[in-house]
């Protein structure tokens, strides 16, 4: 009975051992693909604080919170199953989704450009689209359900990216591992952009100290820089945050295309940046890089222009055709009833 004991004890101890390899693995696997989905992460982070711009202070937190239950959301509930699902049984459906996304992303970020050159033609556009809300409440809404829409597209792409990162295994190992990244992800940029948005605040409290000591006149010194250069920085940060969905969104119609065989595009970016890497050697990955990032930008400002107009005069007009449909059928429904 002892040898019994000691040969299940063995077993146990084995399991385990491979249990903790297994959760190191993945562990590991989930940071590498993190990594990976970085740039779409930065992207991410910079296009939210524009949406809690305007409001009230006390409203700024709150309207973090619905976006980031939204983000996990579509991450958790919405696209890793879809993702699982995609890959296993219609894996070629991932390209062209993806590809839309980032048609979004262009029309989205151009369609910021366009309201910021042509106000008056961007607000009759919007019009076109929907009426404007003028309550408060209704306002929030509207922000955050844009907010949740741009971080979906986000959160596809860097659930694809971690997808593709993961080495082919069992189901259950590559779903723990988009789940950890996902999540981590989403702790990441909001509690980021949390902070970014508080850090006028915590700059008003700084300002405030009124201790004589020279550690005092430093806290105010920091706190003064703050609530002088906090709406400066979330300025430049929505710019960035702007260029950012631009590029990233044509960055991955260019991908899309290459994947189809039409890689004319993809190699042109490419051999440009290689040649300026290589023309400049001192700052050859940066040069590289903001080259590269310059030639997405620019597709993607082609593709947003097109989507714009198409947006307008096709997709909203079919949009509103199909919600009118709505009310009729439940109407209809209702007298079938009666």
């Amino acid at each position: 009975m002892s040898i019994g004991l000691i040969a299940l004890l063995d077993d146990i101890a084995a399991l385990a051992k491979v249990a903790a390899a297994s959760l190191d693995d993945i562990a590991g696997q989930a940071a590498k693909a993190g990594a990976k989905a970085a740039g779409v992460v930065i992207d991410d982070a910079a296009v939210t604080p524009r949406y809690v711009t305007g409001f009230s202070a006390a409203r700024e937190l709150p309207i973090i919170g619905k976006i980031t239950l939204g983000s996990l959301k579509n991450k958790l509930l919405i696209l890793l199953p879809a993702a699982l699902i995609l890959s296993l049984v219609a894996p070629q459906a991932i390209t062209p989704l993806l590809m839309i996304g980032g048609l979004y992303l262009c029309y989205e970020g151009v369609e910021k450009v366009y309201g910021l050159v042509l106000p008056h033609a961007a607000h009759a556009h919007e019009s076109a689209l929907e009426a404007t809300s003028l309550d408060a409440k209704s306002l929030e809404e509207e922000k955050v359900a844009g907010a949740i829409k741009t971080d979906f597209i986000l959160s596809a792409e860097i659930m694809a990216i971690t997808l593709a990162a993961v080495p082919s295994g069992s189901m259950f190992t590559q779903a723990v591992i988009l789940a950890v990244v996902g999540l981590g992800i989403t702790v990441l940029v909001y509690g980021g952009v949390a902070l970014i948005v508080k850090a006028d605040d915590l700059g008003l409290m700084l300002a405030r100290v009124r201790t004589a000591s020279p550690m005092g006149a430093f806290l105010r010194s920091i706190g003064k820089g703050l609530v002088t250069g906090m709406p400066y920085f979330l300025k430049v940060l929505g710019i960035v945050g702007t260029a950012a969905m631009i590029w990233v969104g044509g960055g991955i119609i260019v991908h899309g295309l290459e994947a189809y065989g039409i890689g004319g595009l993809a190699h042109l970016i490419h051999d440009t940046g290689e040649a300026t890497a290589h023309a400049i050697p001192v700052l050859a990955s940066v040069l590289r890089w903001i080259v590269e990032a310059t030639g997405a930008g620019i597709v993607g400002i082609v593709a947003g222009l097109i989507a714009i107009p198409v947006a307008g005069y096709a997709v909203s007009p079919l949009w509103r055709y199909l919600k009118s449909l709505l009310p009729r059928r439940k109407e209809a429904l209702a007298n079938e009833k009666k």
